[in-house]
């Protein structure tokens, strides 16, 4: 299935889609404040639009992304609905089985549903309740789970695309739709981590009322400056900083988590932050 049908079979199923990056291009086609294409190491995974506000499920706009230029393909998480209203949920797994040995140290069999099989992993996508809120944080899954979760202001690679290194994000059963999302799940995501940071300023913390900027700075973020905005205040936030202050950096992971990112990708930007301010 190339890139055209593919989206055209995700937008007939009320997926709403946009264009990405495509690994095949000789510079990267993602857009966003701060992000240097010409630069960029991450390939096929930015987005070519601005995806909060440009997405669509009508086929002659998808023809227009799709038809020409290689191009990824983007589904815009928080525009996609299902039935009663439902909100889509994707787990993303780092590790095939990841998913399925955390349901099973909670005491329950992985629901199936549908499934991306990605260069790591694979993209679980389920139904939430209309009324449910979630965000990208993992909540009391938290170091117990081996990978990510996406909703709200997000968006994953879809099936149709290729990974950097060649692989292709498919299908595992094009039959299966999205199933609810189980109630052990939902409330894992809900709950706190086991130890959960404040996003304030921690308490003995020599950052002081500095970090409460940086942190308000990094839960200012929009769409394509998350990273960057992260990076800096973490390099700020450590300057000062003879070791690495455990406080510091979960607090600036908590604010990164609830600006839109990941806790993978949130987590590797402080550490080479860190690392970088250590290299001076």
């Amino acid at each position: 299935m190339n890139a055209l049908d593919a989206a055209l079979w995700l937008a007939a199923r009320g997926f709403s889609v946009f264009p990405a990056d495509h690994p095949g291009l000789e510079r990267c086609a993602g857009v966003g404040r701060n992000h240097d294409p010409g630069t960029c190491q991450d390939r096929g995974k930015h987005p070519a639009v601005a995806f909060t506000r440009t997405h669509s499920t009508d086929p002659e706009q998808l023809r227009r992304w799709f038809n020409s230029t290689p191009r990824n393909i983007g589904v815009a998480v928080g525009a996609c609905r299902g039935s009663d209203g439902a909100r889509l949920l994707v787990v993303d797994s780092d590790r095939p089985a990841a998913l399925e040995e955390t349901a099973a140290s909670h005491g329950h069999r992985h629901t199936p549903t549908m499934r991306v099989t990605t260069a790591k992993g694979h993209h679980d996508y389920y139904w939430v309740p209309a009324s449910m809120r979630l965000g990208n944080g993992l909540g009391a899954l938290r170091g117990k789970f081996d990978g990510d979760v996406r909703a709200g202001n997000a968006y994953v690679i879809a099936a149709g695309s290729v990974h950097a290194t060649g692989v292709l994000y498919e299908l595992d059963d094009p039959e299966r739709p999205p199933a609810k999302a189980p109630g052990w799940l939902l409330t894992a995501l809900q709950s706190p981590p086991e130890h959960s940071p404040v996003v304030a300023a921690p308490c003995g913390s020599r950052a002081g009322g500095r970090l409460v900027g940086l942190i308000r700075f990094v839960l200012q973020s929009q769409a394509g400056e998350r990273n960057n905005r992260l990076y800096w205040a973490a390099r700020r936030a450590f300057e000062q900083q003879a070791g690495p202050d455990a406080n510091v950096a979960s607090a600036l992971l908590e604010a990164a988590t609830q600006a839109g990112l990941t806790e993978g990708e949130a987590r590797q930007t402080i550490t080479s932050a860190y690392r970088s301010r250590a290299a001076r």
